[in-house]
């Protein structure tokens, strides 16, 4: 591999900073074309992340850390939200009169979850035995495995999705 990965924890910041960068272009965009165009992009990212979180960076942190005050369950817990909310948008049309609202209701969520995690379980998962390089490199790989084959539909996908079928 020629391009060099990052550690697992900068990985991780990395694509908050991205999110973060498209809620403001969100906010500042002129025409709900437009959001729908910026809020499609930032779904994308926060799916692959969540499955980058969930099956690879999680599980591994959470045999490490103590966790007695609950943040790796508090993260699990926000994350649902985040897959309801992105199902739920997935299916509106950006002249839907709640696109605007849902939309910045999933990034308000979302920069708790970031303040949360660069907060608290970041600089814990720092501190134990855990390669993050090696973490990075699997999680790096997995990345591009989501980008290139798509990502598998979440529970709430189907959830919302079978919802909407029977109305």
């Amino acid at each position: 591999m020629t391009k060099k990965s990052p550690d697992a924890v900068d990985m991780l910041k990395a694509d908050h900073k991205k999110v973060k960068e498209l809620f403001s272009e969100f906010e500042d965009a002129d025409s709900p074309k437009e959001q729908k165009r910026i809020a499609d992009e930032a779904m994308m990212e926060l799916k692959i992340h969540t499955v980058l979180e969930e099956e690879i960076f999680y599980p591994t942190v959470r045999r490490e850390i103590d966790d007695e005050d609950k943040i790796m369950e508090e993260a699990d817990e926000e994350h649902h939200v985040a897959k309801m909310l992105i199902a739920e948008l997935e299916q509106m049309q950006e002249d839907d009169e709640h696109f605007e609202a849902k939309f910045t209701v999933l990034a308000e969520s979302v920069r708790h979850h970031i303040k949360e995690e660069e907060g608290e379980m970041l600089p814990r998962a720092k501190k134990t035995d855990v390669d993050m390089k090696a973490l990075g490199e699997k999680m790096m790989e997995r990345k591009e495995q989501l980008k290139s084959e798509g990502i598998p539909a979440s529970r709430e996908q189907e959830l919302v999705g079978s919802a909407g079928k029977g109305a």
